[in-house]
């Protein structure tokens, strides 16, 4: 199954009169526009003032978190108006295609995400065919599933994305498939993963991640090679090896950065560029996250 057409979406960009405004009066302190991901985004802000905004349309699903902040919100969609008081844990909901104008009344903060349609419905077998699933529009509305996954999201980002998009986007997956299940207009049967992945099909995805650790692989690549979805393939991974994709990708890299560091001709800066990691800083902080020393430490102990 192909899922090339997926492509990078911005999160905080929207439909406005044939053009493209940011509805956020504020500059994003994180953001996923440099991290790679397809067909998920996200965005953190501080202290977003009061504001309105006017009428505009979603080309992506949107989501939205409170962070910080207790303020009222009125927005009008669909021709019906509403309001709320919003505090934090607050998230609203709105599919592809909304067409809305809303304001708040004072300082906030907010996690927001959009995801392409098409990745939402390609994330499953069961509805790789579909060129969107519903989903309903909801203003107001705490999910602690949502708000774990959003945050988690954002960890990845302020931790330099260190297994590069597959992280991001295997946690996208698993939001497409909350999201699908629990707030989908038609209810989605869920399949039942027993069994793992057949062992062909693992030890090709395993050889080639390990042979290809030192540079980008995405989520899309390995479900391809396994021949499944890639909520399907993320399932039969943990099921077969013990771990996630992005956890095996991760180890991968520390095994091939361990043997380089054994070798006295590479420098602890060319064995970061070999495996991947986009700094000599950010492998040594991974580095000693997961073997408990740096990695000039490792080398002296040898």
């Amino acid at each position: 199954m192909s899922n090339t057409s997926v492509l990078p979406v911005k999160p905080m960009e929207i439909g406005h009169g044939g053009s493209y405004i940011s509805p956020i009066p504020a500059l994003a302190e994180i953001s996923s526009r440099s991290a790679g991901w397809r067909g998920i985004a996200l965005e953190s802000f501080r202290n977003i003032p009061a504001c309105s905004i006017p009428v505009h349309e979603h080309p992506a699903h949107f989501l939205n978190l409170l962070t910080a902040g207790q303020v009222k919100c009125k927005w009008t969609s669909g021709g019906h108006s509403g309001s709320a008081e919003h505090g934090p844990g607050t998230i609203f909901l709105l599919p592809a295609g909304t067409r809305d104008s809303l304001s708040w009344s004072g300082p906030t903060s907010r996690i927001v995400a959009a995801m392409e349609p098409q990745f939402l419905a390609r994330a499953f077998e069961e509805t790789a065919h579909l060129p969107d699933i519903e989903l309903r529009e909801i203003w107001t509305f705490q999910d602690r599933h949502i708000q774990a996954l959003m945050r988690a999201l954002l960890a990845d980002l302020e931790d330099g994305s260190p297994a590069g998009p597959l992280y991001g986007e295997s946690l996208g997956v698993a939001l497409a498939h909350y999201l699908t299940r629990r707030y989908a207009a038609r209810n989605q049967r869920d399949r039942e993963y027993r069994g793992g992945m057949p062992s062909a099909r693992l030890n090709r995805v395993v050889d080639f991640i390990r042979q290809n650790c030192g540079r980008e692989i995405r989520l899309w690549e390995l479900a391809n090679l396994a021949g499944m979805s890639p909520h399907y393939f993320c399932q039969l991974f943990k099921q077969s090896t013990g771990t996630s994709p992005h956890q095996f990708l991760l180890r991968s890299r520390i095994a091939r950065a361990k043997e380089l560091l054994r070798n006295r001709d590479f420098t602890v800066s060319h064995a970061a560029v070999a495996t991947g990691f986009a700094d000599q800083s950010h492998f040594t902080k991974v580095f000693r996250r997961m073997v408990g020393v740096t990695p000039a430490q490792f080398r002296a102990l040898l």
